[in-house]
């Protein structure tokens, strides 16, 4: 599906994906280049989710450039179909074969700031990712492993604890805690209903 369309069909859940909707949007028709990082002020990324079979559990990595564990993913670089972007980044940064969407629906958004920052010896100056987030399921028994280059660590967590590893206050505020409550409506509270 059209990463534009996608957007638009979304249903923000707060104020900060209404306002990050719009910013998103806005952007997509007024800038170029935002699937690949030539837009140095702006360019979409992807990210997940990633949960086990029983939605109690997250995975993580430790992402050595922002000294925290956090969810994974990365740079769209000129994919414009995001869920692939998502399910490519899960795979390489954990190692794992099989990954699966829950849905191919964006889960959740937002405009993150990235400050500049030293890569493999070159400075990237501060810019915003254009965000997308999508829910993926993969088996917490399969071999995980780190990829050296990103990551020093990979991990499930439970929800709880996945939001309490995290060195990142505005994530764990603003994302996680936001990821888990979303998760916990759709699957969880549903299947309970679904039992009465």
């Amino acid at each position: 599906m059209d990463i534009k369309k996608q957007l638009m069909n979304y249903l923000p859940i707060n104020q900060q994906e209404v306002e990050d909707k719009k910013l998103m949007l806005d952007l997509l028709d007024t800038q170029e280049h935002l699937f690949t990082r030539v837009n140095r002020c702006a360019h979409f990324t992807a990210s997940a989710w990633v949960v086990n079979q029983t939605k109690d559990k997250v995975l993580m990595a430790y992402h050595n450039l922002y000294d925290s564990w956090a969810w994974l993913g990365g740079h769209a670089d000129g994919n414009r179909n995001l869920l692939e972007v998502a399910m490519k980044e899960v795979k390489e940064e954990s190692s794992l074969r099989e990954v699966r969407p829950l849905s191919e629906e964006i889960f959740s958004m937002e405009v993150l700031t990235v400050d500049g920052h030293d890569k493999r010896g070159h400075y990237i100056p501060s810019h915003l990712h254009l965000n997308v987030t999508y829910l993926l399921e993969a088996d917490e028994k399969e071999p995980l492993k780190i990829k050296p280059d990103e990551n020093s660590q990979v991990g499930w967590f439970n929800l709880d604890e996945a939001i309490e590893a995290s060195n990142e206050e505005w994530f764990k505020e603003r994302i996680y805690t936001k990821l888990n409550v979303k998760l916990q409506r759709e699957f969880v509270e549903n299947k309970t209903n679904q039992i009465k």
